[in-house]
């Protein structure tokens, strides 16, 4: 043990480690306190929707219409269900900080060592660290023995940092990290919040999570279209009170309009349409914690990836071996059988490999060793390891000394930096020189390059400095954290959708321009390091935005400033990642996406959605998939204005021209309660368009709700309003009974509703030449409203409750036709909107320019 200024070698004492725990409180990141379920409850009421759907219960309540009440009521809380599982599950990212500090830690207590819990550790506690530990605190390191630490998951650096103490600047070690190899001792200098796993944890804190587009919209529109239906049906009740003196029928009429006008299933459609997205999405193994995420991947133009572990498969590979002429390539030459030239190479790099190897890249060279030297006599089981030669500062190789059952000589294998290689092996200048410039290519690829070699001894005592074996150079390995096989594929779909792809890495610029180069990603821009980054202004990295594709060296921190660099440019961002240090700039990105399997479990709470299998091209299906759900949600939005146009007419005018009441509440409640959500699991189920994914996104400031869409609602509606009308005029004076004419146009509207939906499944075609594409939800709804129709007509007590007459079977024949009639009205809407529509849509998702 090296003594330090500072460090006792017995330890703390427990009564001193007691008083700093209570001093500075536990070893843990603070669990998030999710709001409670009544607060939670409290802030969705009141909101002005929810308000006013529950004023209307209310009326109809005081109405004595008990079950229509309690319908409308019931929606309210399933909304506020859906919004309390949401908001609880994307509370949970700090909790699960705290499951990447080991349980137990080894300290030194009273002079002796003891396991302890690691959240009790403290400032001043002296921890030992071997091969396997993670990184309780952040502590300063005051011992070292050939001690490397995986930090990926802070740095986002692919390779194990060796770590050397006793020099004269201090060396830390991080909480969270982990030991892949050698042994330590350090001090505690922080925990909990303090440490630099819990600087991540308060960052995510104060990055608020957002409302996407869509939401907003819908949110204003919904408050918007309210209070003008309120603000009319008041009108209307005075005024039917005033001018008739039936203060009774004024408030019912006023009832009747604020329920056609109140577009009370918005925001139900819209979190039916993101919640099934949601469900389809994770049967493609995409789970959403955010459900809007679902939607707002359809206007996707930016996505950021990490490298490490999402391009890349976050484990070491062996790529390349190489002795003299001979090349053996993974890439190409796969599973073949190793040249018998190389298997001296493979078959010491083996034996320089712990046997049980935490370094990932002994890990992968025991890997390969196990595949391609099987069932060959270069694998040595037997053999007992006699001394072992560590890695240092002046010397990065390292040696393993065995002995073999059957020979009195030592063997002694080496692998190292190849320059450290060849110093052992003593190499003439020419030799040196070949041997410098095969490393030089094989870097140039982004492979991390060794050098093997091999010694014979003649017998005890050892040496005690490698130097004095006489190595024979064997040749070289190159490995790499290879590109996962479906990563190409999938950005170049993002390619053809017009999304830019930009990686983000801790890596080397080397490494990090070789697995773009794999990856399908431009390279001929010049990659930006962190340190260039943060010593640009402020408004500077914008500039640099449009033309760099990799950026490479960069820090939490600097992740975090690019994602919102390219908010403030306008892109809609989707951020991929899977280690804590990419928790942060998950969070702050539209859409944050996060690896499951080998992310870590900080990562995948603070992502908007998880990819489970952690296969990048779910990306893309999840991209479709959002384009998709905006689509035919636009295809929805026009189904309610066209039926709303009707209903609110049938409403109003006949109060406005002194005719009795055309709809009473209840036909309403039965039209928008029943068909209306309904009709959006038929818009929901709509197809994937066959080239969703072959136009640019939609613009960051398209609208839900624009004109065009409007425009189709209105004139659909329009005619269809017209249509009802003249029904209800000619029926009213051919049977002399507002019960029978009533009866007739509930029932023509009914069926029209229908065909609404039935003209607008597709923007392009007319719907009688879809016969090759099904939607099952279609049928099912058809036939049920046509059974609750038939209930509502034919059944006597139901009948009288909707103040109906049946209409005589020729009457209802005709209804039938009427409802064809309005078909072709539909179809003439969309056939004449079809063109300005399109253009709309297209450009945006993909929907028109499918046909």
């Amino acid at each position: 043990m090296v003594d330090r200024p500072g460090i006792d070698a017995a330890g703390m004492t427990q009564a001193e480690a007691r008083r700093r725990l209570a001093q500075d409180g536990p070893n843990a990141l603070p669990v998030s306190q999710p709001r409670s379920l009544l607060r939670l409850v409290g802030e969705v009421v009141a909101e002005p929707m929810f308000l006013l759907l529950v004023a209307c219960g209310a009326l109809y309540m005081v109405l004595g219409n008990r079950h229509e009440a309690l319908m409308l009521l019931g929606f309210v809380f399933v909304v506020m269900g859906i919004t309390f599982v949401q908001q609880r599950r994307t509370e949970r990212s700090l909790e699960a900080l705290r499951d990447l500090s080991s349980p137990l830690a080894l300290v030194l207590r009273d002079g002796q060592t003891c396991k302890i819990a690691a959240r009790e550790l403290v400032r001043g506690d002296t921890v030992l660290l071997a091969e396997g530990d993670r990184v309780p605190a952040d502590m300063e390191l005051v011992h070292t023995t050939n001690l490397a630490l995986d930090e990926s998951l802070l740095t986002g650096e692919s390779m194990p940092v060796q770590k050397q103490a006793g020099g004269e600047l201090a060396v830390q070690a991080f909480s969270g990290t982990l030991v892949t190899q050698g042994s330590g001792q350090g001090r505690v200098v922080a925990t909990g919040e303090r440490s630099a796993l819990g600087r991540i944890g308060q960052s995510l804190q104060g990055i608020a999570s957002e409302t996407t587009p869509t939401q907003r919209e819908t949110n204003r529109v919904v408050k918007s279209v309210a209070l003008v239906g309120v603000a009319l049906a008041t009108a209307l009740a005075l005024a039917h009170g005033l001018l008739r003196g039936d203060w009774l029928g004024g408030l019912l009429a006023g009832l009747t309009l604020a329920m056609a006008i109140l577009p009370e299933e918005l925001p139900v459609i819209l979190a039916l349409f993101l919640s099934l997205g949601a469900w389809r999405l994770s049967r493609q193994k995409v789970l959403a914690h955010s459900i809007p995420a679902v939607e707002l991947l359809g206007a996707t133009t930016v996505l950021c990836v990490d490298k490490t572990g999402t391009l890349t498969a976050n484990r070491m590979a062996v790529r390349r071996l190489r002795s003299g002429s001979a090349l053996y390539d993974r890439r190409h030459d796969g599973a073949a059988p190793l040249a018998e030239a190389l298997h001296g190479v493979l078959e010491f790099a083996v034996l320089a490999s712990h046997r049980r190897a935490y370094d990932p890249m002994e890990a992968a060279i025991i890997g390969a060793g196990a595949q391609l030297l099987a069932h060959t006599e270069h694998l040595h089981a037997d053999w007992t390891l006699v001394e072992d030669y560590p890695l240092s500062p002046s010397m990065l190789a390292m040696s393993r000394v065995w002995r073999s059952p059957d020979l009195r000589e030592y063997m002694i294998a080496a692998k190292g930096a190849p320059e450290a290689i060849v110093d052992l092996c003593h190499l003439p200048t020419a030799e040196r020189e070949d041997i410098a410039r095969q490393v030089s290519a094989m870097a140039d690829e982004g492979l991390r390059v060794l050098g093997v070699a091999s010694a014979v001894f003649a017998a005890p005592p050892l040496p005690g400095n490698q130097h004095d074996f006489d190595f024979v150079f064997l040749g070289l390995v190159g490995l790499e954290d290879p590109l996962r096989p479906d990563v190409p594929q999938a950005i170049a779909a993002c390619h053809a959708a017009g999304i830019r792809v930009v990686m983000m890495t801790g890596d080397h610029p080397v490494t990090a321009l070789a697995i773009a180069r794999q990856a399908g990603l431009a390279t001929n821009a010049p990659a930006m390091t962190g340190q260039e980054l943060a010593d640009l202004p402020d408004d500077a990295p914008r500039d640099r935005l449009d033309t760099t594709q990799v950026f490479c060296r960069v820090q939490p921190e600097q992740k975090l400033r690019l994602v919102q660099a390219f908010r403030a440019r306008g892109d809609v961002v989707a951020m991929t990642g899977d280690g804590v240090n990419d928790a942060p700039s998950l969070k702050a990105a539209h859409i944050g996406v996060a690896m499951g399997a080998r992310g870590t479990e900080v990562a995948r709470q603070a992502a908007d959605l998880v990819l489970l299998n952690d296969d990048f091209a779910s990306i893309v299906t999840a991209v479709r998939y959002g384009r998709r759900v905006f689509a035919n949600l636009r295809k929805a939005i026009v189904f309610v204005v066209g039926a709303h146009v009707p209903i609110v007419g049938l409403s109003l005018i006949p109060v406005l021209l002194g005719w009795p009441m055309l709809l009473m509440p209840v036909h309403v409640v039965f039209l928008q309660l029943i068909i209306d959500p309904a009709c959006s699991v038929v818009f929901e189920a709509e197809p994937l368009e066959a080239d969703s994914m072959a136009v640019p996104p939609r613009s960051a400031d398209a609208h839900l709700f624009d004109r065009a869409v409007l425009a189709r609602g209105l004139w659909q509606g329009g005619g269809l309003l017209a249509l009802l009308l003249g029904v209800y005029a000619g029926v009213r004076a051919l049977a002399h009974s507002d019960e029978v004419a009533r009866a007739m146009v509930f029932t023509v509207l009914v069926l029209c509703n229908l065909e609404l939906i039935y003209a607008n499944r597709s923007w392009t075609l007319a719907s009688w030449r879809r016969g090759a594409e099904r939607n099952r939800y279609f049928g099912w709804i058809s036939v049920a409203t046509l059974l609750l129709l038939a209930c509502v007509l034919g059944i006597e007590p139901v009948s009288r409750l909707f103040a109906f007459e049946l209409p005589t079977p020729r009457m209802l024949v005709a209804a039938v036709g009427l409802a064809l009639l309005a078909l072709l009205w539909f179809e003439g809407v969309k056939w004449a909107l079809g063109r300005n529509l399109a253009m709309s849509a297209g450009q945006g998702d993909g929907t028109e320019a499918s046909g």
